[in-house]
């Protein structure tokens, strides 16, 4: 169980390693940690384990740290501790390797994999213990294997999935150290935990089959192993574990895509847990309150990328205009506005964010709904043109030109029954009428409101544009419906 609240002798890591960008698997691991440490009252220890010298990039960390960062992580909070690094402990990993050779809980083994399957004829078959009585001593190329026991069982505390026991007549003796001496993650793993006082392992199922190894390793080592929680694995639509090669899982990504990070958090911990009620959309520090982690549910974590983006359209209505302002400024500017820095009005831009603030689901959708404002002609957009300017579009928008040439006030309810006139005058409805219009200056079918954005646009720029798609459709008539 996990201690009530107030305690301070939880501790909780999260250990991930700097060979990539931040999984959003692993952000989900990181904050139900988190959750824990905040409720009651412990630490939240990150360790990066960087001892995979060959995949390790200084950047990785740098994203790690950034990436905790962003969704409230960091060191400014006491709650946590770190980063440590795993490879700063590397003097302690031998020297554990080593007690468990002295203490005859481990042996040197020179087979290799072929050796193995010579002597079982089998591929598939484990290590056969061939080593263990042969009293090899340390040499080059030699392996460090743990002595597992001959019978009965490893149980393991599993918080989420019970208590599963382990066979251990089917564990094979595994390898606590490479043939240059060097431990692997197995061992690292649990001294680095040991070192660090932790208290309660909650990480991905997939170290499951890892668990009854480690907690042989915090035995032979003297010590009372943590009580763990396995976290279900996350699926995409397929049902198929997120993977890097198939699917969105850089949590960089989603941030840069325009998803803040207060959505992401929020998302994120209903990734296997739900705070009841029926409720999703909460604040990180009711969610703390209600989570608990034996509620964690064991089945796969469908990660739904519609109800991500509706979740984070929440919280972007959620802002005030001013902070909405703020956090669409980096796709205002380059490298994500197409238009210049000199075309760009503040003035114009506060007059549409609320009517933008209320339509996108993701700051970046912000470029595309106001780039009619700063462009000095509206994207051609094919697929919009094609489906606005069919025949009869001409005559319309002739019409149209004529009557806004002279209207007053050029303001936004008198531009919708002005457009709602002419379209009567041809037969049309409101929505069928502003359409050709909409095309001619915006570039697009879909938008913020039309007419609060003629008003903000102005009369001069909206005729030019309208002059503009009469002239193009003089070129290229549009045709004449089939009889």
């Amino acid at each position: 169980m996990i201690p009530a609240a107030g305690t301070s002798d939880v501790r909780v890591r999260f250990a991930p390693s700097p060979t990539g960008m931040f999984h959003v698997g692993g952000a989900r691991s990181a904050l139900f940690n988190w959750a824990v440490a905040k409720q009651t009252g412990g630490t939240f220890v990150l360790r990066i384990e960087d001892t995979d010298a060959s995949r390790n990039k200084p950047e990785w960390v740098d994203g790690i740290l950034a990436a905790h960062a962003a969704l409230g992580m960091h060191a400014d909070d006491p709650t946590f501790e770190g980063p440590y690094f795993q490879s700063a402990n590397r003097d302690k990993h031998v020297a554990a390797a080593r007690r468990l050779l002295d203490d005859g809980r481990a042996y040197f083994c020179d087979c290799t994999r072929d050796d193995v399957v010579a002597r079982t004829g089998n591929q598939q078959t484990g290590y056969d213990g061939h080593c263990r009585d042969r009293g090899l001593d340390e040499a080059p190329g030699r392996a460090l294997r743990f002595r597992t026991p001959d019978d009965g069982e490893t149980a393991v505390v599993d918080l989420i999935r019970g208590n599963p026991t382990f066979p251990n007549s089917a564990m094979e003796d595994f390898v606590v150290a490479r043939g240059d001496g060097s431990p692997v993650f197995l061992l690292a793993n649990v001294v680095d935990d040991l070192d660090e006082g932790i208290t309660h392992v909650i990480r991905g199922e997939e170290h499951l089959p890892n668990t009854p190894k480690q907690q042989l390793l915090w035995a032979a080592l003297g010590a009372e192993p943590p009580v763990w929680a396995h976290l279900p694995v996350i699926v995409n639509e397929k049902r198929q574990k997120l993977s890097k090669r198939r699917d969105k899982v850089a949590l960089e990504d989603y941030l840069a895509e325009g998803y803040l990070p207060a959505a992401m958090v929020n998302y994120l911990m209903l990734l296997g847990w739900a705070p009841g009620n029926d409720e999703e959309i909460l604040p990180f520090e009711e969610m703390i309150s209600r989570f608990r982690i034996e509620d964690v549910n064991s089945a796969s974590a469908f990660f739904d990328l519609k109800k991500l983006a509706a979740f984070n359209g929440e919280y972007i209505r959620a802002l005030d205009v001013q902070e909405f302002v703020a956090a669409v400024g980096p796709w205002l500017r380059a490298p994500h506005a197409p238009w210049a820095e000199e075309q760009f009005d503040a003035v114009a831009f506060a007059a549409v964010a609320p009517l933008a603030q209320s339509r996108v689901a993701l700051l970046s959708d912000i470029t595309a709904n106001v780039d009619f404002l700063f462009l000095d002609a509206p994207v051609d957009d094919a697929q919009s043109w094609n489906k606005a300017m069919k025949a009869g579009a001409p005559e319309l928008l002739a019409d149209a030109r004529t009557a806004l040439a002279g209207l007053e006030p050029w303001a936004a309810e008198p531009l919708k029954e002005t457009i709602l006139a002419v379209g009567e005058a041809h037969g049309l409805k409101l929505g069928k009428a502003q359409a050709p219009v909409r095309v001619a200056v915006t570039g697009r079918t879909i938008g913020l409101p039309l007419f609060e954005s003629l008003e903000v646009l102005g009369r001069e720029r909206t005729l030019g544009r309208v002059d503009a798609a009469l002239a193009r459709l003089a070129e290229n008539p549009p045709a004449a419906p089939a009889q």
